[in-house]
């Protein structure tokens, strides 16, 4: 059994938001909806949106829950960050600073000597597993 649509909304009042969205993809994700709303099977929802039949199911529920605004696309929050910002701000004075050869071993920062800096400054033990992605957001 298909999970229903909300009662309040309907085709006409979907295809009005979806003209007015700047977001690409909730238009898609309404216009495929409206059809459901004017009696398209969720087969034929899905071939509009270029999607299967699953992800027309996530988006009838987002559509239920949060209403239009919960098919607006956004970037997923991802894991937490392993590094504090005490310990990023020390990360970025490191690399500005650059290394002093006679201490640190080296005439210039490579990601995995940061990633030992990190683990001798802070004590952790696997800086080199993280390393490559926060070191590449603190110079990029």
């Amino acid at each position: 059994m298909p999970v229903p649509l909300r009662s309040d909304h309907d085709a006409a009042r979907l295809r009005a938001v979806a003209g007015q969205s700047r977001d690409a993809g909730q238009t898609r994700r309404l216009l495929a909806l409206a059809a459901i709303y004017d009696r398209a099977t969720r087969t034929e929802a899905a071939a509009i949106g270029n999607v299967t039949l699953q992800i027309v199911r996530d988006w009838v529920l987002k559509l239920n829950e949060r209403g239009p605004d919960g098919l607006v696309g956004g970037k997923a929050p991802g894991p937490r960050s392993l590094l504090e910002d005490w310990h990023r701000a020390a990360l970025t004075k490191a690399v500005e600073d650059g290394p002093i050869p006679m201490i640190h071993g080296v005439v210039r920062w490579r990601v995995i000597d940061l990633c030992q800096w990190v683990c001798d400054e802070f004590g952790c033990q696997s800086a080199w597993k993280w390393g490559s992605d926060s070191i590449s957001m603190q110079c990029g």
